[in-house]
């Protein structure tokens, strides 16, 4: 119960990460405030969790608007008294999630705004949230949800220049935090078998993650255990980002 008495918020907590994020934090004790577009999906997330014994509640958040996401975090204070973890987790490949195909350059705008303001912005706008809070305790961690693809580029420039700024926002949040012990880290996985896509994708370790080995990082992060972690990227992507040519 590393997590007992504590309260988190988790966005894109429908499906994915997220919501095994979520699920994990329940299990060992956090309070748990699922946030995503989909209202239905989060809501049946979080009622499956209570009806597992665990203390959770779900929310219809768009990241791209700011009073819903000022409002997730209203709602954690009102019902839980505090804010210890956000888990900036909502995002995707645009041209993925929104069923477009084609090179960068031919993408309609809206595409491209999409990604950037759903893998970034949408962070920015719950650090902006909660921030305050954690500061007034002097207590908190937020996980930046970034990529692989952040740190060696890819053929999406408008979902690697989000997930590299992922980086730059979890440094300047551990700068801010840290004279008031609020600690900030960004994991950056490279495949994970989310998707049966992800198990095409190359490694050294010549596999894909399992989602449980990127969980078990972020709680490690999220813990006491961790409390002099703070402010960088953590790879796990199988050694992918190494470099050099693939056989």
């Amino acid at each position: 119960m590393r997590f007992e008495d504590r309260v988190a918020i988790i966005s894109g907590a429908a499906s994915g990460m997220g919501l095994l994020a979520a699920q994990r934090l329940a299990a060992e004790g956090a309070c748990v405030v699922l946030t995503d577009v989909n209202e239905e999906a989060v809501t049946e997330a979080a009622d499956a969790i209570c009806a597992q014994g665990g203390d959770a509640v779900g929310v219809r958040v768009d990241v791209r608007c700011y009073e819903e996401v000022e409002a997730a975090a209203t709602l954690a204070m009102e019902r839980y008294g505090s804010i210890d973890i956000l888990m900036n987790s909502a995002g995707g490949n645009a041209a993925r999630v929104l069923g477009r195909s084609g090179p960068f350059h031919e993408l309609d705008i809206e595409v491209i705004d999409w990604g950037l303001d759903v893998n970034l912005k949408g962070a920015v706008y719950f650090c902006h949230a909660v921030l305050g809070q954690m500061l007034e305790q002097k207590r908190g961690v937020v996980i930046n949800m970034g990529s692989v693809d952040g740190v060696t580029g890819s053929g999406s420039p408008d979902y690697s220049a989000a997930k590299s700024g992922m980086i730059g926002l979890t440094k300047s949040i551990a700068l801010i935090g840290a004279p008031h012990g609020v600690r900030s880290c960004c994991v950056s996985p490279g495949p994970v078998l989310t998707r049966p896509a992800m198990a095409k994708m190359k490694t050294r370790l010549g596999r894909a993650a399992e989602p449980e080995e990127i969980i078990n990082l972020i709680l490690y992060l999220c813990s006491d255990e961790a409390a002099f972690i703070t402010g960088d990227n953590y790879r796990i992507d199988g050694g992918r980002s190494i470099g050099g040519m693939y056989g």
